[in-house]
């Protein structure tokens, strides 16, 4: 599916009707703030407790070979040989948003082997990446004391996301102030919904806090459910998630056919001797290629 082969069409057709039974956790936050860390606490947790784990860490690719270090396979190696539990890291591969744009793709794969749990790890907190929000039925925002990521997330709009926030490395000298601070953000920004966002502390390397961040999690699954909203949020994705994928096609089909086809060729060949607009040039794209009439643009 990442490599974008013909027989991924044929499986996504056949596993989804088996789909539909695993949580969605994503779990975003800054570089640095112990992301892999806590995902291996939490599988601990999981383990415990019996439920089978997938996790999908996305890594940012870079912009011009399209690697990425997948470190993150490093700090879940704890977790590697147990069979219930599956691991993959996907470079973003230039895809904004903060996801790799298989990841949809590898969540209904991991919910038809029979997870419970699948853990989404972005690749950090800014103005693009908040696009978990469109996956994950429970949305994770990790904040680490002292550095002023609760300001920085306030002002990229990632503050509008989470379902649940939490202060990581908890023996931090500025821990208490960094979640007073949080709470002071959410108070001014009002309470969505009738869930309130809770603000927890945690160290994922000694496990504290961790146990508590699991049954909020647990708790705001059974909350989306109890409300109705489970069904609304899942449908929204999946929505998205179609128009997203088509409108990616559209792009690679116009960048494939930028110079063969008359039609397009054409119309960029008019805004580069600039005797025609961009903004022109893309209602002219709509109408003449794709064939959407005038009166809908």
């Amino acid at each position: 599916m990442e490599d974008g082969d013909a027989d991924s069409y044929e499986l996504i057709r056949t596993l989804y009707p088996h789909t539909g039974g695993a949580a969605r956790i994503g779990l975003t936050g800054p570089p640095g703030v112990g992301k892999s860390s806590l995902i291996s606490s939490l599988i601990t947790v999981c383990r415990r407790r019996e439920q089978r784990v997938g996790v999908i860490s996305v890594d940012p690719s870079s912009p011009f070979t399209q690697g990425a270090v997948l470190g993150d396979r490093i700090r879940l190696s704890e977790h590697f040989l147990d069979p219930q539990v599956f691991i993959r890291s996907m470079g973003t591969r230039g895809h904004l948003g903060g996801l790799s744009k298989a990841t949809l793709q590898a969540c209904l794969v991991l919910d038809a082997s029979g997870k419970d749990a699948i853990f989404l790890e972005t690749v950090g907190v800014g103005q693009s990446e908040i696009e978990v929000a469109s996956v994950a039925d429970t949305v994770v925002l990790a904040l680490q004391p002292g550095s002023g990521d609760s300001v920085q997330a306030l002002k990229a709009g990632v503050m509008e996301i989470p379902d649940i926030i939490v202060v990581n490395k908890k023996d931090h000298p500025m821990a208490d102030v960094t979640m007073n601070e949080i709470r002071s953000i959410l108070m001014l920004g009002g309470q969505q919904g009738s869930w309130v966002t809770p603000v927890l502390a945690t160290n994922a390397h000694t496990g504290e806090g961790v146990e508590e961040l699991w049954d909020q999690i647990q708790a705001h699954g059974d909350h989306l459910h109890g409300c109705g909203e489970f069904e609304e949020r899942r449908d929204a994705h999946l929505e998205r998630e179609v128009v997203s994928l088509a409108t990616r096609e559209m792009e690679r089909w116009l960048f494939e056919r930028a110079h063969s086809d008359p039609r397009l060729a054409s119309i960029l060949e008019a805004v580069k001797d600039r005797s025609l607009d961009p903004l022109s040039a893309m209602r002219a794209i709509l109408v003449d290629v794709f064939l959407i009439p005038q009166d809908q643009l």
